[in-house]
């Protein structure tokens, strides 16, 4: 990816090599299980950063090998044994990693954009600051991992184990993440806008000024989680039982049960209570006439009261959203911006298709500002955020397709 790739891997224009031949697609590059380990290369412990290597590096060990920077863009290395190895500023775009063991392996602002590692073994492995935008974790052990202000965007994570992970201010919006376990995982101001994350398990999680906005959690566990200023904007299915801390702006829609708090254990030195949800029940405007009739002026004054702050709440709400969509917008025109300088240095694009996915990511990124711009309600700020995810998808085509430098 031009942007986000480190200099080195920018300039080797490595997208449009190691293509999958027929044969080869033909034969399956990933079969039901790996072949043994020991039966692919021997590369352990080797210093391997000028070292061109093959294609297919499948089940061969790398332990400990020094690939800092290294281009492996679709190489298939499957089941291959990389523990403890070095892979900061690597470029995995598109490779194929499935059952790798990736223990302790360090992919420190690694470029892991589409990468496959289902099935892989990456307990304590590092992935800080690292760019993993459509990466696909499925069943994958990554218990211990530390994903620190990574970008995993609609990366796939389903039931994938993440207990005690760190990702901490990380991007994970639009993930798929379902029965994924975050339990004990320290996620603090991690953003998982539109999320799937159905029968998800966040027990015991840090989740601390988290951004749940627009995301399915129907089935996911909070039990024991710190919710402490996290945000649930247009959030149905939300279940908060057990869950500690003071959400922030409005939990859920006027749909959702709502979460109140109810102590049931006294305060703690902190101040934090447990929350559970009562039973759903909607007050019949006959009830609400006898009971004002009865309790006269004052009561009639109060629900007029709460239904202002109720109002108050929802407006809210709308400006936590309109705030989070125009940080998406001013980013993604930074992003834009600086892309199009590269284009400029590098002449013409090289393809009809990528001309036409740049005009596309232009428009989206027009439409997401001007329909920001009149936004009054919350479906507005839905197809503002639908057109930046447009842009986006159309910009990452094509910067995952052939180089856009000098030809």
């Amino acid at each position: 990816m031009l942007s986000a790739l480190p200099a080195s891997a920018a300039a080797s224009a490595s997208y449009g090599r190691a293509v999958l031949r027929p044969a080869e697609a033909g034969r399956g590059l990933i079969s039901a299980r790996p072949c043994r380990a020991g039966q692919g290369a021997n590369y352990r412990g080797r210093d391997l950063r000028r070292t061109v290597l093959p294609y297919s590096l499948r089940c061969a060990d790398l332990t400990g090998a020094k690939l800092d920077q290294v281009d492996l863009t679709q190489k298939d290395m499957t089941g291959a044994i990389l523990r403890g190895a070095s892979l900061r500023e690597a470029d995995l775009t598109q490779a194929r990693l499935d059952y790798a063991d990736l223990r302790k392996a360090d992919f420190t602002e690694a470029d892991l954009g589409q990468m496959h590692a289902d099935r892989s073994d990456a307990r304590e492995a590092i992935f800080v600051d690292a760019e993993a935008g459509q990466a696909e974790f499925q069943h994958a052990k990554l218990n211990g991992a530390k994903f620190t202000r990574a970008v995993l965007t609609q990366a796939t994570l389903v039931d994938a184990v993440l207990t005690g992970a760190d990702l901490r201010n990380a991007t994970l919006g639009q993930i798929k993440a379902r029965k994924a376990d975050f339990s004990h995982a320290q996620m603090h101001e991690a953003k998982l806008g539109q999320a799937t994350l159905l029968h998800a398990k966040f027990r015991s999680a840090d989740l601390r000024e988290a951004d749940f906005t627009m995301a399915d959690v129907d089935g996911a566990d909070f039990s024991g989680a710190n919710v402490e200023s996290a945000t649930f904007t247009m959030v149905d299915d939300l279940n908060l039982d057990g869950a500690v801390g003071t959400p922030e702006g409005q939990v859920g829609r006027t749909s959702v049960p709502r979460v109140t708090r109810v102590p049931t254990t006294p305060p703690t030195a902190g101040g934090r209570v447990v929350y559970s949800r009562p039973a759903e029940s909607k007050p019949r405007i006959g009830l609400i006439m006898v009971i004002a009739g009865a309790a006269g002026l004052g009561i009639t004054l109060a629900l007029w009261g709460a239904a202002r702050r109720r109002h108050r709440r929802e407006a809210d709400v709308f400006l936590l959203a309109r705030r989070a969509v125009e940080d998406d917008v001013t980013t993604l025109g930074r992003h834009i911006d600086a892309l199009d300088l590269e284009l400029r240095s590098g002449g013409r694009l090289p393809t009809v298709t990528a001309e036409h996915d740049w005009q596309r990511a232009l428009d989206a990124y027009q439409a997401a500002r001007n329909i920001l711009s009149s936004a009054s309600g919350t479906e507005d700020l839905a197809y503002a955020a639908q057109a930046v995810h447009d842009a986006r998808s159309a910009l990452h085509r094509l910067q995952a397709g052939p180089s856009t430098g000098p030809q």
